[in-house]
């Protein structure tokens, strides 16, 4: 897996991997991840700036409000073990 390119953003980390004809975006924040892969085919041969375009900032919004449900889901099932 190659690092194509990382993208800033003040609430998580953006970056852009390459693997077997497939491109990883992969986004973090603390201990979580989410992950979304594209095939090369199914870009019209932009590359990295093609990607960046689809990770508009209502997309990234909805990532972090993922990454808070994640947060808090996690956070429960650990708690229900402590009891």
């Amino acid at each position: 897996m190659r690092v194509i390119a990382e993208l800033p953003h003040p609430e998580c980390k953006i970056t852009l991997f390459n693997m077997n004809q497939k491109y990883i975006i992969k986004f973090e924040q603390g201990g979580l991840e989410q992950s979304y892969k594209l095939s090369e085919l199914d870009l019209t041969g932009g590359g990295a700036n093609e990607i960046f375009q689809i990770l508009d900032e209502a997309f990234i919004a909805t990532v972090v409000a993922r990454f808070k449900e994640m947060r808090s889901d996690f956070s429960a099932a650990y708690n229900r073990q402590q009891y």
